[in-house]
């Protein structure tokens, strides 16, 4: 059964990104239910929402709609330094 997952992902490289480039990797993660960070920062991220079966192939899905995202966007390939998932589930058990 296929459950509802957020993916946050981060980046980190060797500059400050600058607003236009966030617009645009938020533009690219859009279509994903995404949102993107980073602003005056020396990483870059993104949260997106995907549908998978468990912890592991959400966060592979995750990666490889950021990476797409990270491409389009024309960002440099930077190291990821952190990556997060939350089901659904979790999501709102921690509401209560």
């Amino acid at each position: 059964m296929l459950i509802r997952w957020s993916v946050g992902i981060e980046a980190q490289g060797d500059r400050v990104m600058k607003l236009e480039e966030v617009v645009e990797l938020a533009d690219a993660v859009a279509p994903m239910n995404g949102i993107a960070t980073g602003i005056g920062t020396n990483r870059y991220g993104a949260q997106v929402i995907v549908f998978a079966d468990n912890r592991e192939d959400a966060i592979a899905k995750g990666k490889e709609h950021f990476a797409s995202a990270v491409q389009k966007a024309g960002l440099p390939i930077y190291p990821i330094v952190r990556v997060e998932a939350t089901s659904e589930d979790e999501d709102e058990a921690d509401d209560l």
